[in-house]
């Protein structure tokens, strides 16, 4: 490293007189032999560009500006920790569960573009994306990876065994082979389970709640997604108890979701489940619209459907996730290993109502289920 007379590390861009002026003249005639030819590589490292070559009089001109200084003085700089967030869905979809991330993230001690920085790629439903995107992560070398739902985390999972991963996953992460235990997940992963796979016996209930003589209910899947069998065994089995019976529909495109309510009107639906899953939540709006458009009554997973005049939801705080997820990446930044780190378990659940939909589909809901209800949207 150069030092300059001042004792300090590196040289001004505004710095003069002879001093200086011998300063630059000891630099270059140890470089010399880089200068004498029309390309220099080995200049180019010692100022901080990398490997592209770099012609002699750029190299000249810029020591005498002072930019050599710039990379000698950066060393000196701690880098800011970078924190790689995989998501399946999309940034519209996710805005304000981003926001809790961040205040997650805040309250550990990290607010971002002041001392870490977030890498956000999102999938937007296209899980075919996400095992490339995950390849950039692990390629950037990120100190950890926050990814969710199930198929992001999954993906992370198998792209690295060693950079930390938090994930938000809908069902059971033991079986999804994301750790060995929730209170000792060991590897490099841990996170936050929803349950929200698990609940669609629930929304069942409630539908017939809501529609005590529905006899015939839809199940909208994504074939595409991993928890789709567990789905659809929870609610089968749910079913059975009620005589309802259960027509699954599967769809994981926008055409193929037009297709599934053509089959839910030919088969006379009473209502429908609309399963956990990322590509369904980026289409929330379609989803909800064709559900109203052809008077099916729907339950849904999170509380962006009722949003948009989606009938009722019922699933996970998404809130209260997205803040553990932002308080385990901080953890995780100051040194914690997600192997020390237990798996939380969801406990809060929210029951969101609009009475819009309701009344533009001619539903009287029951002051029972009004009731209970975590808000009513009118």
């Amino acid at each position: 490293m150069l030092i300059a007379p001042s004792g300090r590390a590196g040289i001004s861009a505004s710095a003069g007189g002879p001093a200086c002026a011998a300063l630059r003249r000891r630099f270059l005639l140890r470089c010399a032999p880089l200068t004498h030819s029309k390309t220099c590589y080995t200049s180019s490292v010692i100022l901080g560009l990398g490997v592209s070559p770099m012609r002699r009089r750029e190299f000249i001109a810029l020591l005498g500006s002072g930019v050599a200084a710039w990379p000698l003085a950066a060393r000196a700089q701690q880098p800011m920790q970078v924190v790689g967030y995989l998501d399946a869905s999309s940034p519209g979809a996710s805005a304000a569960r981003v926001a809790v991330f961040r205040q997650g993230l805040a309250e550990a001690g990290y607010v971002e573009g002041r001392n870490v920085a977030i890498a956000y790629l999102w999938a937007e439903g296209q899980y075919d994306r996400l095992p490339e995107m995950a390849a950039e992560l692990v390629r950037r070398q990120v100190a950890v990876i926050v990814a969710g739902p199930i198929p992001a985390a999954v993906t992370a999972k198998a792209a690295t065994t060693t950079i930390p991963i938090v994930f938000y996953v809908a069902g059971d992460p033991v079986k999804l082979g994301l750790v060995a235990g929730l209170a000792r997940p060991g590897g490099n992963a841990t996170g936050v389970n929803s349950f929200a796979a698990e609940l669609g016996a629930k929304q069942l209930g409630l539908l017939r709640e809501l529609l005590p003589t529905a006899a015939r209910i839809g199940l909208l899947i994504n074939p595409t997604n991993p928890i789709v069998e567990g789905v659809t065994k929870d609610v089968t089995a749910a079913s059975s108890a009620t005589e309802v019976q259960i027509d699954v529909i599967r769809a994981s495109d926008s055409r193929e979701i037009e297709a599934a309510f053509a089959t839910l009107v030919r088969n006379r639906a009473d209502a429908l489940v609309v399963g956990v899953d990322s590509f369904f939540t980026n289409r929330r709006l379609q989803v909800a619209t064709l559900a109203t458009r052809h008077a099916i009554p729907a339950v849904y997973i999170g509380r962006e459907f009722v949003e948009v005049g989606g009938l009722i939801t019922y699933g996970t705080s998404l809130t209260e996730v997205y803040r553990q997820l932002g308080a385990y990446a901080g953890r995780i930044l100051k040194g914690a290993k997600p192997a020390d780190l237990p798996v939380v378990q969801s406990t809060k659940f929210e029951l969101v109502i609009n009475l819009i939909t309701a009344k533009a589909l001619g539903l009287d809901v029951p002051p029972s289920l009004l009731a209970r209800a975590d808000e009513v949207i009118e």
